[in-house]
């Protein structure tokens, strides 16, 4: 199993950017599709960003899509998510998760995922 742990969440105003950064260990994250979900207040943890093991597909929720980048730099075995022009709305506990690539990436279904981050607190101040 991979072991993965978030961190550069902060408190930011709205209009401002975070870098969160998901660090894994014990495997090599190559091997895996890899997913950001976010859990707002009072809300399900939704899907919000997802590469492929291969780096060959991106897929982004449309309430971030322009505003956050994915990207991972498999020499340090880290994923990353730039997010920009945030807003209020921004605000959740964002989640790191990693799905085995044997097959077919069900890039938005939290069930299918096999591995989770304990996650980090961004909160976008208006």
């Amino acid at each position: 199993q991979v072991q993965l742990v978030e961190s550069g969440g902060g408190l930011v105003q709205a209009g401002g950017s975070l870098r969160l950064s998901c660090a894994a260990s014990g495997r090599t994250l190559s091997v895996y599709h890899m997913g950001w979900f976010r859990s707002a207040p009072g809300k399900e943890r939704d899907f919000v960003a997802g590469m492929s093991w291969s780096g060959g597909n991106i897929y982004y929720a449309g309430s971030v899509e322009g505003r956050f980048t994915i990207s991972r730099d498999n020499a340090k075995n880290t994923m990353y998510l730039q997010m920009n022009s945030l807003k209020p709305e921004d605000t959740a506990v964002y989640y790191c998760a990693a799905q085995r690539g044997g097959g077919v990436y069900y890039w938005a279904r939290r069930d299918k995922y096999d591995y989770w981050g304990p996650g980090t607190q961004v909160t976008v101040s208006s």
